[in-house]
């Protein structure tokens, strides 16, 4: 233990700058450099500490991700996209309703087919097909502007109206002309109708094939048809079309051109009457008759 004159001394004579070195200062410099230490953890620290907050995040996200239930069953559609079809869409063109698929062999499977029972005219009367016709909706569609833009006029040229279109044939599976055997027709695809005649808005039912109808009608109803139609076939095409006409759009492979046979016939000439003057009764035969002699 220092004596009273050593701490005497001390006093009166130790410099501040020499007690300042007297204090504690390097505990205080340790205890200063264990906090910071302590509170600043090293590396594998931050890593435990960074998979901890990455397993808490994945958890979380995985406790949000609730399993949604099952989507309820889409009823059964038409057997086509509606917008594939602009008659479906605007009925200021015809009245036409979407099918389910025609279930038949091979390629009598439409899938696209519609029921087309009227077309719309741009006055708003309408044409009624009789009866209604099952076509695929490309072909109906040709159908509707045939009749709005050409079969129309060619019929209003006659003196009336067009008031209907008599509906021979359509869909039906079959092979070409009804042949067993036979390469399958377009009918069996839904993608062609046979026409036999139309009805005015008088009473009128003019035939198209119909030599006594006016030759002008037919022959504009020949030149329209075969220049929308990859198909036309009529009188003198092959002895199946005498009384209707047959059109369809027949995908033909490139280079070969559209098909139409169609004769526009006169009507049969009359027996000139003239030349049934009835020829004048044969004379009578006279027997020979033995004379005597003078």
């Amino acid at each position: 233990m220092r004596n009273g004159a050593e701490l005497g001394l001390l006093g009166t004579c130790a410099h501040p700058d020499a007690i300042d070195g007297l204090r504690p200062v390097l505990p205080s410099r340790r205890i200063d450099a264990l906090s910071t230490s302590s509170l600043e953890p090293d590396a594998g620290v931050k890593a435990v500490l960074l998979l901890i907050m990455l397993l808490a995040a994945v958890g979380g996200a995985a406790a949000e991700v609730v399993p949604l239930p099952r989507p309820r069953p889409v009823p059964p559609q038409a057997s086509h996209d509606a917008p594939a079809c602009q008659l479906l869409m605007n009925s200021e063109l015809a009245i036409a309703a979407p099918l389910q698929t025609l279930d038949g062999p091979g390629d009598c499977a439409v899938t696209d087919a519609v029921r087309l029972e009227a077309v719309v005219m741009p006055d708003g009367s309408r044409v009624a097909l009789s009866p209604p016709a099952t076509l695929r909706c490309s072909m109906a569609e040709a159908i509707v502007h045939w009749v709005r833009e050409d079969l129309a006029a060619a019929a209003l040229a006659l003196g009336a109206p067009l008031r209907g279109i008599d509906n021979y044939a359509s869909y039906h599976c079959r092979g070409r002309n009804n042949v067993v055997g036979a390469q399958l027709s377009e009918h069996g695809k839904a993608n062609a109708i046979d026409i036999r005649l139309v009805r005015l808005a008088d009473g009128r039912r003019i035939g198209l094939t119909d030599p006594h109808v006016a030759r002008d009608f037919r022959e504009r109803m020949r030149r329209d048809a075969c220049q929308r139609f990859s198909t036309v076939l009529g009188p003198g095409s092959d002895g199946y079309h005498e009384d209707h006409v047959h059109v369809d759009l027949q995908e033909r492979p490139r280079g070969r051109f559209a098909m139409c046979q169609w004769q526009v016939l006169d009507p049969p000439v009359e027996a000139d009457d003239s030349e049934n003057v009835p020829l004048p009764p044969p004379r009578p035969k006279f027997e020979a008759t033995a004379r005597g002699k003078l």
